[in-house]
């Protein structure tokens, strides 16, 4: 059986799309995914607890400690590059998909050498730098931003979305007439101390505000070891139905029963929301590299799909007056939820795996087997044929 590397990670924002192709590569074709990434990174735990294979590779980040810390990752990435190289020798894949992260570069690396070809995913308006990196040597580059396409030349850019997790599928929103409201707090898979902080003492206001005759069910995602001081915020802001929580899994679900999403904006985040379609409050991150979470959330504010808030302007009293303004409004938030979810784009997984699978070289199963397979995974052996798009190059 022939193999596909997918390398990198680090945090949800790069593992989870690379986990959702992994899943369209199996159903398209006979295939083996292994996956290559840090044993510091998210992928460590959640790859292997999703039945792929995970060769790990001794690597540490350039960013964000100054000229020492970019000189030993520099020297640390040379080593990984060389280890890369066996690991590689060993697996011969017939391709592999940069999923960024500083796990990428080495086994990308080490794949071009061998004259491996590369492909790059990159859901942000802006590249990362991993994947700034490998552009030149890339044969194709998925993306979800037009922008992003003039890092790369000759059509090899397509324009496909973020690839999601099953689960995320579009799904109706009608409030509840009677019962709470409830709101889902996403900080991203290593939590955002900034919500952390504020959110607690806001969302207390809103229990006290006219406009929020419900009452109030919040699903608080912190990062780890950050529970405790957060469920004691809460109490001591008069939040009594309050589920703290380091991590969600079943992200998807946790969307789909709540009537508010309040969260940072990567890529994945902003198109998990919108593939589900609810109404959303997004916070960008504000060092995220060019801005690139403010572009991803303004990308459904501007079609009413969101409310973007900049961190500086996040205060207890702004996000408690949006908040209480869109829970006292089932109208708007519908209004809301319907516009994000025709922004959504759930099929760009099945997408890059059919064009990672040409670009391979590997042939898709057959219709009759694919079919079988199709639809013992989502229930209706009919799907294949309507994801199949049109793809947009971008030259």
């Amino acid at each position: 059986m022939r193999r596909i590397l997918i390398a990198g990670g680090g945090t949800g924002g790069h593992v989870f799309p690379g986990l959702a192709i992994a899943r369209a590569l199996g159903r398209l074709a006979d295939v083996e995914v292994v996956f290559a990434g840090s044993p510091r990174g998210l992928e460590a735990r959640v790859v292997p607890e999703h039945g792929y294979a995970l060769e790990l590779l001794e690597v540490e980040p350039m960013k964000g400690g100054g000229p020492q810390r970019a000189i030993r990752g520099a020297l640390v990435a040379a080593k990984a590059t060389r280890q890369a190289h066996g690991i590689v020798r060993r697996l011969r894949p017939a391709a592999v998909l940069s999923v960024g992260g500083y796990a990428a570069g080495p086994a990308a690396l080490a794949c071009v050498s061998q004259r491996i070809p590369l492909a790059i995913l990159e859901p942000n308006s802006t590249l990362g730098l991993t994947n700034r990196l490998l552009a030149p040597f890339a044969k194709r580059a998925y993306i979800a931003w037009a922008e992003t396409g003039r890092h790369f030349k000759g059509g090899k850019a397509r324009i496909y979305g973020v690839p999601l997790r099953p689960g995320f599928e579009p799904r109706a929103y009608a409030p509840a007439s009677s019962g709470p409201r409830r709101v889902l707090v996403l900080g991203g898979s290593q939590g955002a101390q900034a919500l952390n902080e504020v959110l607690p003492r806001a969302v207390g206001r809103v229990v006290r505000d006219a406009r929020v005759a419900a009452p109030l069910t919040i699903v608080h995602q912190t990062g780890r070891d950050r529970e405790a001081s957060v469920r004691e915020a809460y109490a001591q802001g008069g939040v009594r139905d309050v589920e703290v929580v380091p991590f969600i899994d079943d992200i998807a679900e946790r969307i789909g029963a709540s009537d508010l999403v309040i969260a940072r904006s990567g890529a994945a985040t902003v198109a998990e929301i919108a593939a589900v379609g609810r109404a959303a409050i997004f916070v960008p991150f504000p060092h995220a590299a060019d801005d690139h979470q403010a572009k991803n959330a303004l990308s459904l504010a501007e079609i009413g799909g969101a409310v973007c808030i900049r961190q500086e302007a996040a205060d207890e009293a702004r996000l408690a007056e949006e908040i209480a303004a869109l829970l006292g409004h089932d109208a708007r938030r519908t209004r809301m939820a319907d516009a994000a979810r025709e922004h959504g784009r759930p099929r760009a997984a099945e997408d890059i795996a059919k064009d990672l699978l040409e670009l391979a070289g590997i042939g898709a199963k057959n219709e009759h087997e694919h079919a079988k397979t199709n639809g013992a995974v989502n229930g209706s052996s009919s799907r294949f044929r309507v994801m199949t798009t049109a793809r947009k190059e971008v030259s």
